[in-house]
């Protein structure tokens, strides 16, 4: 009898082990699904998060919920923010007293990396007033930057850091001629000197004019209700694929705070300007040689088109026989006045400039001209005109 209450001891002991071993080997896994934290991966499994597919991912995981619209601007703010800059501009002034040379800042801006080269390009209104210029990259570094070139005209400017290649992302570049109104656009920047600030917005209106530092204007410029703010000016405005399409320059606001209305220069009059101030030092000016009578005067006398003030010596224009105003025993005369540029109707020298800017230096143009009622045309070849 006893031997049998043991036999049957001994598989009862046996039977609750068995029950509790599968319980205790079966829980991690349980833990596992319920979210808790697991014990570090062996190092084969670590070494296997190095190869390339793993490098690729991003290092902050989007969380789950979020709408494709919303994954699609965090990742293009993940990527584009690398290539953004926090431009500060110092003036140089010697003390009255002293003679010792102060540092007065003058204000700060946004920019962004234009290649590997170390080339930043902003605002020309940004650095106008700076004689010394400092450049942060989005890591926190920090860089002395020398202007490179500048256009007043198209309110555009190129700074120059000495980074290595590694540390710097330049943006991926679109084109803003088939632009539409209602696409989506980003606008990345420093607004306040906040670093690393983005807006959303659309295209608001296209071929917008834009008054520049120089009193020129500006053509073609992007309309966006993106917000942009002081410091914003010279940093990118984005399409809904990242890609560079405009360079905030501007808001029209009564406040000095973002009413909805910015403005940015067209990517493709950056992608053509830009170049030119890297290798020269300032942008190409095509042209024929000619000054011009302001167009408010023009307008006063009545005289519609750009008006020929006066002709340089051996310049295209005077090897065509282009005539700026004279004197006469009665007083002034008119001379030519450029009414249109192969068959396009020309309003002022601003429409002028336009269409030799659009043509470009080397290119052939018929100036249609009216002098004193007589019309004809004559054939120039435009010149870099300094």
């Amino acid at each position: 009898m006893r031997g049998r209450f043991w036999i049957c001891g001994c598989l009862l002991v046996v039977a609750i082990g068995v029950v509790l071993g599968k319980g205790l080997w079966s829980e991690p896994r349980n833990e596992a699904a319920a979210g808790t934290v697991s014990e570090p991966p062996p190092p084969a499994a670590r070494g296997a998060a190095s190869s390339p597919a793993a490098a690729s991912a991003p290092l902050t995981p989007i969380p789950e919920g979020l709408g494709p619209e919303e994954r699609r601007d965090i990742e293009v703010f993940k990527r584009a923010s690398d290539s953004v800059v926090f431009i500060t501009s110092i003036a140089l002034r010697r003390d009255f007293w002293s003679f010792d040379v102060m540092q007065i800042p003058q204000g700060t801006g946004s920019g962004f990396v234009w290649d590997k080269r170390g080339d930043i390009v902003t605002n020309f209104h940004v650095i106008e007033s700076g004689d010394k210029f400092s450049v942060t990259l989005a890591d926190q570094s920090e860089w002395e930057a020398e202007v490179v070139g500048a256009a007043p005209d198209k309110d555009l400017a190129v700074l120059k850091i000495s980074a290595p290649a590694e540390r710097l992302v330049p943006l991926m570049l679109g084109r803003s001629h088939d632009l539409l109104v209602g696409q989506k656009v980003l606008a990345l920047g420093n607004p306040f000197g906040l670093d690393h600030s983005m807006t959303s917005g659309i295209v608001s209106a296209l071929g917008r004019e834009l008054k520049s530092p120089s009193n020129r204007i500006i053509r073609d410029v992007i309309q966006t209700d993106a917000a942009i703010n002081p410091g914003n000016s010279g940093g990118p405005l984005l399409d809904s694929s990242g890609r560079l399409i405009g360079v905030n320059a501007a808001i029209f606001s009564p406040s000095g705070a973002s009413a909805g209305i910015g403005f940015a220069v067209p990517v493709d009059t950056v992608k053509r300007l830009v170049p030119q101030l890297i290798e020269k030092g300032r942008a190409v000016n095509p042209g024929v040689g000619v000054g011009f009578v302001s167009d408010a005067q023009a307008s006063r006398f009545g005289l519609d088109g750009a008006v020929i003030l006066n002709v340089v010596a051996g310049s295209p224009a005077d090897r065509a026989g282009i005539e700026g105003i004279g004197r006469s025993r009665r007083g002034y005369v008119v001379g030519d006045v450029v009414t249109a540029v192969d068959g396009k109707p020309v309003k002022s020298s601003e429409d002028l400039a336009y269409a030799f800017e659009t043509a470009g230096v080397g290119r052939s143009v018929t100036l249609t001209l009216d002098r004193q009622g007589r019309k004809r045309d004559v054939k120039v070849t435009l010149e870099d005109i300094r």
